[in-house]
């Protein structure tokens, strides 16, 4: 009989994760030895006669901490892409645990002051860098805390991770328990792709009728495009309600009021253990901003800024309604709907003759091509032990070499969670015990419907700018050529510049000369008519006003929630004093989008959301370098390219963001290439 530990794939670090052998049953046995071994590599490093030597701590320290992560990382990934019960539970029985390691780690104050006596002149420049972000973070972590305050702070760690478990398995459970079987007739005008999927999920279920879900590729097209207003409206109220009080029937099992109110109370208790008065300040202090305040007034400006396009859409809407589907009075769930017939009317197109052309195979390879053009690599195909055979694996070489690895997991599924996001499975790094490099692999997870009677998957354009995007984060992990682990790629960045390189990449998918290469029509396989694509680039800006005032409304919703609200009130009130000061369309009594609000509650953006709207400050202003460097012919110049490669994606969290920045554009940037690019240029 073999050794459990011996055939537990959580343990084989010799290269990639084998994602098609870990189960539910292994977890517990390696986290056991893992942390085990990262607690024993603790104890020596912290004994007095352990040199005070970066080297010697990595070497020591890193690779046991490191293979911790990686091994939990598999976990996670695999809970958020192939969750099922008995997954589930083995992640939330060692959940408790690896935080509890974590926490304890960064506020070890034996391991924080080998740390401050370590000479820093004996450290090259991302040493350096890595070592300041480390002592800060020891700080953070509560390493200056002592007795009951420190062993309190531990608690809040751990009971803050617990929740936001529960709280992104909510907004999950809420999304996959939802199910509505319409009849035919009230179809009328869902794309025939959309329905064909449905009446195909109802039938395997055995049931009559279309099953429509709340799931991005069945729910938004059912709001743009049924004619039926008591369908949409279905939708909608089941949607803006997941997981909140206002659910209707059994879905309210699933209701997040009570962990989102907890959470702000920790997070409050939080921020004043550590010296601070509130959670917003906490979160501000490895960011590029300098302050709460000076966020709110960056959105309130931009708001103030965006509001009279937002107040025109509104006006567009309303008049076209009335005149053209005899609406007088739309309703929240009416919005999608006319704003989609209002741009098919404007620019005589709709988003479902525009995804025709976008099949996923195309649109992979011309996203390909620009990143291989653009910045001097080549991307192979791969092969990797995957969770999923839809799951595809490929390398990125550059003169021959290995620089990177990814896995691209596209369609939507059950027990996969919602959106789309891009994690790390390992980073580069110059590996303290082998001296070996270990190059970079990333995970890039999307929700994209699937392929119906044999043909490819069609994607909306935005499903092309999401993979963009996404790919965007990849790549300033990818092409990194920092050495340090914690400062390589994305690590070391501020929160608030980590968008810039993903919605960086964005801007291509506007570009002509770029755009051409990725579109083949489904049928006949005709490229993107020129003229098809003037008319979407008349309505990039469409509604630009509107969106903009949503992320706004988000993200000040979001920073006054971490700074001036109590967390012994409900935070209702404040949400909807939020919307009064920035929307211009009022949303419903009963929506609770906050419910769901996982980038905050469960991701990681708390008083953190409006990183967003400033990368995309940076990320236009850094585009803007592109338009004005452009060849004749309208494609992007190699050397530009290079220049942005080498100051922001190989540079990584080695130097602060701005530094980057300034790097590559000469100055630090401006508001201006943001509101011409959105149409809101005075």
């Amino acid at each position: 009989m073999t050794h459990p530990l011996l055939d537990n794939p959580l343990l084989n670090f010799g290269d990639l994760p084998l994602f098609d052998q870990i189960q539910p049953e292994h977890v517990a046995p390696a986290l056991d030895q893992l942390l085990a071994q990262a607690n024993a590599a603790l104890e020596t490093v912290t004994q007095p006669a352990f040199p005070a030597q970066w080297s010697e701590i990595a070497k020591a320290l890193d690779v046991s901490t490191e293979q911790l992560g990686r091994a939990w990382g598999a976990v996670s990934h695999l809970n958020s892409v192939a969750d099922t019960p008995a997954l589930r539970a083995a992640y939330n029985e060692a959940l408790p645990r690896v935080t509890e390691f974590w926490t304890r780690l960064g506020a070890d104050e034996r391991l924080y002051a080998k740390y401050k006596a370590i000479d820093s002149a004996s450290l090259t420049p991302e040493q350096a860098r890595a070592h300041t972000l480390a002592v800060r973070n020891f700080v953070l972590s509560g390493a200056d805390l002592i007795g009951d305050a420190k062993t309190r702070f531990a608690e809040i760690q751990e009971r803050q991770a617990a929740i936001s478990q529960k709280f992104s398995e909510n907004a999950l459970d809420a999304t996959d328990a939802y199910a509505y079987y319409a009849a035919a007739d009230e179809l009328i005008g869902v794309p025939a792709d959309v329905q064909q999927t449905a009446l195909a999920a109802a039938k395997a279920e055995g049931k009559d009728g279309y099953k429509l879900t709340l799931k991005m590729p069945c729910y938004l097209p059912v709001m743009h495009f049924a004619t039926r207003s008591a369908l949409r409206e279905r939708l909608y109220r089941a949607f803006v309600t997941r997981a909140s009080d206002q659910a209707e029937g059994d879905a309210v099992q699933f209701d997040n009021t009570a962990l989102i109110r907890e959470t702000l109370a920790l997070r409050q208790e939080e921020a004043r253990l550590l010296g601070y008065q509130n959670f917003g300040e906490v979160s501000v202090v490895p960011k590029m901003a300098q302050s709460p305040l000076e966020v709110t007034r960056f959105l309130r400006d931009l708001g103030v800024r965006a509001r009279p396009f937002a107040e025109k859409d509104v006006a567009d809407l309303r008049a076209f309604a009335a005149k053209h589907l005899d609406l007088t009075d739309p309703q929240p769930w009416d919005w999608s709907f006319i704003g989609e017939k209002l741009k098919e009317a404007r620019y005589a197109f709709s988003e479902q003759e525009v995804k025709q052309y976008f099949t996923a195979p195309k649109v992979l390879g011309g996203l390909f091509k620009i990143i291989e053009t653009l910045f001097e690599v080549a991307i192979r195909p791969d092969s990797a032990p995957v969770w999923h055979p839809s799951v595809e694996f490929y390398r990125i070489e550059r003169a021959g070499q290995l620089v990177g690895q990814f896995y691209l997991d596209q369609p939507a599924r059950t027990g996969k969670r919602g959106g789309a996001w891009m994690d790390d499975v390992r980073a580069r790094w110059l590996r303290p015990d082998t001296g070996a490099l270990q190059t970079p692999v990333a995970h890039l997870v999307c929700n994209f419907a699937d392929g119906v009677d044999g043909q490819p998957p069609l994607l909306t354009h935005d499903d092309v700018t999401t993979l963009f995007h996404e790919f965007g984060h990849g790549l300033h992990h990818m092409l990194t050529q920092v050495n340090e682990r914690d400062v390589s790629g994305i690590s070391g960045v501020e929160w608030d510049a980590v968008e810039l390189p993903s919605q960086f990449m964005e801007n291509f998918c506007w570009e002509w000369d770029v755009l051409k290469h990725m579109t083949a029509h489904v049928a006949t396989g005709e490229p993107l008519p020129r003229a098809l694509f003037d008319k979407m680039l008349d309505a990039k800006n469409f509604q630009s006003g509107l969106q903009t005032l949503r992320q706004i409304e988000f993200s000040l919703f979001d920073m006054l929630l971490h700074t001036e609200h109590d967390p012994a009130n409900d935070f209702m009130p404040l949400l909807n004093q939020v919307r009064a000061e920035i929307a211009v369309l009022q949303a419903p009594a009963f929506s609770r989008t906050a419910h769901t609000f996982s980038h905050i509650f469960a991701g990681g953006y708390a008083a953190g959301y409006y990183s967003y709207k400033w990368a995309e400050v940076l990320s236009a202003d850094a585009y803007a370098a592109f338009e004005e460097t452009a060849g004749a012919d309208g494609l992007p110049n190699i050397e530009t390219g290079r220049k942005y490669r080498q100051a922001i994606l190989e540079a990584g969290g080695s130097r602060p963001a701005m530094e980057s920045f300034k790097a590559f554009r000469g100055r630090e940037p401006t508001l201006d290439a943001l509101l011409r690019h959105q149409g809101m240029a005075a």
